[in-house]
């Protein structure tokens, strides 16, 4: 039978998408002819996973924006990359730590949230 083998993109609309294109590649160093393109690899260590989420509609998680979705990226090591955006002048908004992983927020030239998480562990039953 066929099936869903994971998140193939997130798709949204943006006033201007060659800048917030550039904007990606520049500040988080992602890009391609379409946007970001992530390939999947075997890691030494864990079991890399993405998640399809939905919250409640009065959910705040995704606030200060007020886009109705966040965006995700898997980073490899989040305290150096945290680091790199903030000499870049980019704030960090907050940060946190779990036992699956890491995360910090910032948001982007748009104002859409975006989730910064470094795995830690592997994916949950």
């Amino acid at each position: 039978m066929a099936k869903v083998t994971g998140l193939g993109g997130i798709f949204y609309k943006v006033a201007d998408p060659e800048k917030t294109q550039a904007w990606y590649l520049e500040n988080l160093g992602i890009g391609g002819q379409w946007g970001a393109t992530f390939r999947w690899k075997n890691e030494a260590e864990g079991d890399p996973f993405s998640l399809l989420s939905p919250f409640k509609a009065m959910s705040d998680y995704f606030a200060p924006s007020e886009a109705p979705f966040m965006i995700n990226l898997r980073v490899d090591d989040l305290d150096a990359f945290a680091a790199g955006l903030e000499t870049k002048g980019i704030q960090i908004i907050g940060r946190q730590e779990e036992d699956y992983g890491k995360f910090a927020w910032i948001l982007d030239c748009d104002g859409i949230k975006v989730e910064l998480w470094q795995q830690i562990g592997d994916a949950p039953e």
